[in-house]
């Protein structure tokens, strides 16, 4: 990470940051096994702003957590195709569909055109557009592979995904009862309002029936994580057509999140198998969300001013906003 000091690469250097994120993974599974509607990446994001914050990181940590932000982290994205199950996706409907596309694609214009208007940074707009619109801090980092922005702004940006993320997840089983929906159509607004994929799972818990409509809508807008890296990945390769700069047109671990999605569309993955991937997943991904979380600088994101802090708000309830009307519509 750019804020950490690092040594020379050597062969052994990535153990002692490798050590520290398998302690802060560790606790964050606990926690995650003990509560199960804490996600263990939300724990791993706070537990690595904790350690940012409190402890003074040697420099020999540098190495490890920067391969677990970047190397794992990818990885972690690949094996994240493996949890889409098309099947169910397609059993929503197509007005359930397209409107899980019609959010995202709104969430993701408005809110870069928000971030312009209220001054914020292009790259920092970008981060939490992709966070906000697809699957919260998993699309930052992801996003952030393909575009790679400053540390500061990826930081602010997990930052913002966690607080609202959670007022989201708090704040829609408390509102359900106000709005009239039924159980499945809850079950619609929270899978394609909520950031994270476990924050869906905990805000759609308390309303019986609602659990796997809402999962399924969520999977809906993590399968539009792909098309949209390679958008930007593209947009990339044409605005520096001529210089070294220019990334791949899907950069791979893009191809190897759908090629994850295509063999479990298959059917002939065993159940034993989903399991430990699924498993391994959260571990990686937990390990790269650590990594990211000791770049969260409280002082700076206190700092980033109102204008960040009202755009994060706005798109939030942007997306809540859009799904919750596209329900009812929909009836």
């Amino acid at each position: 990470m750019g804020t950490i000091r690092t040594t020379p690469r050597t062969s052994g250097s990535v153990l002692p940051g490798l050590a520290v994120v398998g302690a802060g993974v560790t606790i964050a599974m606990v926690v995650s096994l003990v509560q199960p509607s804490v996600s263990a990446l939300t724990v791993a994001v706070l537990l690595g702003a904790v350690v940012a914050n409190v402890v003074t990181l040697p420099a020999s940590a540098g190495p490890g957590i920067r391969l677990a932000g970047r190397r794992l982290l990818r990885l972690g994205v690949v094996l994240l195709g493996l949890k889409l199950v098309f099947q169910d996706v397609l059993k929503l409907g197509y007005e359930v569909l397209v409107l899980a596309v019609v959010a995202v694609v709104v969430t993701f214009v408005v809110t870069r055109w928000l971030g312009r208007v209220l001054g914020v940074g292009e790259g920092l707009s970008l981060l939490i557009a992709t966070g906000f619109s697809i699957c919260g801090a998993s699309a930052v980092a992801a996003m952030n592979s393909v575009r790679e922005q400053d540390e500061q702004d990826v930081a602010k940006a997990l930052g913002l995904v966690t607080l609202f993320g959670t007022v989201a997840m708090f704040g829609l089983p408390a509102l359900h009862p106000l709005t009239g929906l039924s159980s499945a159509q809850y079950g619609v607004w929270a899978g394609g309002s909520v950031h994270e994929v476990a924050q869906v799972v905990a805000a759609a818990g308390p309303v019986s029936g609602a659990l796997a409509i809402a999962v399924a809508v969520k999977l809906t807008r993590v399968v539009l994580l792909a098309p949209m890296l390679a958008a930007v990945s593209f947009a990339e390769r044409l605005k520096y057509p001529a210089t070294g700069r220019r990334p791949p047109l899907v950069p791979l671990f893009v191809l190897g999140f759908l090629a994850m999605a295509a063999v479990r569309a298959t059917g002939l993955v065993p159940d034993a198998v989903l399991s430990a991937a699924t498993f391994v997943d959260t571990v990686l991904l937990a390990a790269g969300m650590f990594a990211l979380g000791t770049a969260v600088r409280l002082r700076s994101l206190a700092r980033s001013g109102p204008a960040v802090l009202l755009l994060g708000l706005l798109s939030t309830v942007l997306i809540v906003v859009v799904v919750l009307t596209g329900t009812v519509l929909i009836g």
